[in-house]
């Protein structure tokens, strides 16, 4: 089976790519409170997406990073590409501004069978400038709030198996690690860790196995009602992932 590598090297000022082709990153910006390492993804990304009222967090939360900055040139320097939703939630205010300061806005308000977060990810699945590059979508302000909207949020990771998708909060991030591969996870202990969880998701799974973790897999069955990876502790440099059904894999990020 082949092996998927991941590493949350985005969260460092000089990403690289531990194995194979470095990462291109998209950030998709939600309508939740912005983490306070925002600008950092938006250094590494190359395209930035707001999902519809994620321009009202662009807008009203970034300056707020930068407070001996003006609120103004904040708003103009961290403008995004594309702006693209139901556009029920954008402040007019908001969308006339990034209008005006060049942002694409793209109206999808006809297809109210999937969310805002949804709609961005097909579009970037069918951008034709990033086939077969190794492309890996961040998503800021994905957790917290309403749960609905957590687990619409997660949903995505799973309609969207085949693209690496991270969701990202102050607190925490989640990512889907599909069955199809094994899994090697490069822990940055300074800045991830160690509290984290790996969690089956669409139903139970019946073997998994682990390495790197205080409470390693052996064979191991997970499954709500039973057995769930929860507040365990990352040990190693390196945690290997072997599982017969797709996991939730997240880990802690550090305040200090």
């Amino acid at each position: 089976m082949e092996l998927m590598t991941h590493s949350s090297t985005f969260l460092l000022p000089n990403p690289s790519a531990d194995n194979g082709p470095a990462p291109t990153y998209v950030l998709v910006v939600l309508n939740r409170n912005l983490p306070r390492f925002t600008p950092l993804l938006w250094k590494h990304a190359q395209l930035r997406i707001c999902a519809d009222g994620g321009a009202n967090r662009l807008y009203d939360e970034l300056p707020l990073l930068f407070p001996d900055e003006d609120a103004v040139a904040m708003r103009k320097r961290y403008k995004p590409n594309l702006i693209k939703g139901d556009l029920d939630s954008i402040r007019e205010e908001v969308l006339g501004f990034y209008k005006d300061v060049g942002t694409e806005v793209i109206d999808a308000s006809d297809d109210q069978d999937t969310t805002d977060l949804h709609k961005c990810i097909a579009y970037i699945q069918d951008l034709p400038n990033l086939k077969n590059q190794n492309v890996c979508v961040l998503v800021a302000g994905a957790l917290g709030g309403r749960f609905d909207h957590e687990v619409g949020n997660i949903n995505v990771l799973c309609r969207f198996s085949s693209m690496r998708i991270i969701l990202l909060s102050d607190d925490c991030l989640i990512q889907l690690l599909p069955s199809s591969h094994h899994h090697e996870i490069h822990i940055q202990h300074n800045v991830e860790g160690p509290h984290c969880g790996l969690i089956p998701i669409g139903g139970p799974s019946t073997s998994n196995k682990t390495t790197g973790l205080e409470w390693n897999l052996s064979d191991t069955e997970m499954r709500f009602g039973g057995l769930v990876s929860t507040s365990n502790i990352v040990k190693g440099e390196i945690v290997t992932v072997q599982s017969d059904s797709d996991l939730l894999w997240t880990i802690s990020i550090r305040k200090e």
